[in-house]
């Protein structure tokens, strides 16, 4: 059917990377190469300020958004909205456009969960803010909004059995790419938001 072709679309969007991207046009470093060397919108924020990681970070929600409003748009049902979601946020880790080599999901992860249920995205969101404002500390909130993300989409997103089951893949899989930053946590290493890389 002509739905499941917006599984590998929603991977080709996702494979763009926005902090690659606004790093270039704005003339800053390569966010790959700098700073925490992951291309998201914190280490962007570190590299060339508020304005260049909220663009970042923008860009990168969207490219989970989008691609899942689109599949309910068309009345595609869980598994086809639930795989579309998670090729959306495994473009963004391995993105073919960027020899494989992505950010860590937490924006995109969002945009995805947002086009789920709004009030997922938004109970999210306010967890992730929660714990950076608490914590300082950007890997710690994301990595706590990840852990509840799937009872949230359980309890706001209509009891889903596939949805619920795709979100907790991406918190895995967002846990995965946070191992380095786990191990500076439990070490007491890891920087601050608005800390220099």
């Amino acid at each position: 059917m002509a739905e499941w072709l917006l599984v590998p679309l929603a991977y080709a969007l996702g494979s763009l990377s926005s902090a690659v991207i606004v790093s270039r046009i704005l003339g800053l470093p390569d966010p790959r190469e700098e700073g925490s060397k992951n291309p998201g919108a914190t280490n962007v924020l570190r590299l060339g300020g508020k304005k260049a990681a909220i663009i970042t970070l923008l860009g990168d929600a969207l490219k989970g958004l989008i691609p899942v409003l689109l599949a309910r748009s068309l009345g595609a049902g869980d598994w086809i909205v639930g795989l579309v979601g998670l090729a959306a946020f495994v473009g963004h880790l391995l993105p073919v456009f960027f020899g494989f080599k992505g950010g860590k999901g937490v924006a995109t992860a969002l945009g995805v969960l947002s086009g789920f249920s709004w009030i997922v995205g938004l109970a999210v969101l306010a967890t992730w803010i929660a714990v950076a404002y608490l914590s300082k500390i950007s890997s710690l909130a994301a990595l706590v909004a990840a852990a509840l993300a799937p009872l949230y989409v359980w309890l706001w997103a209509g009891h889903a059995p596939v949805l619920t089951g795709m979100t907790a893949v991406m918190a895995a899989l967002l846990f995965w790419r946070h191992r380095s930053n786990i191990r500076r946590l439990l070490s007491g290493e890891e920087s601050r938001i608005g800390q220099k890389g």
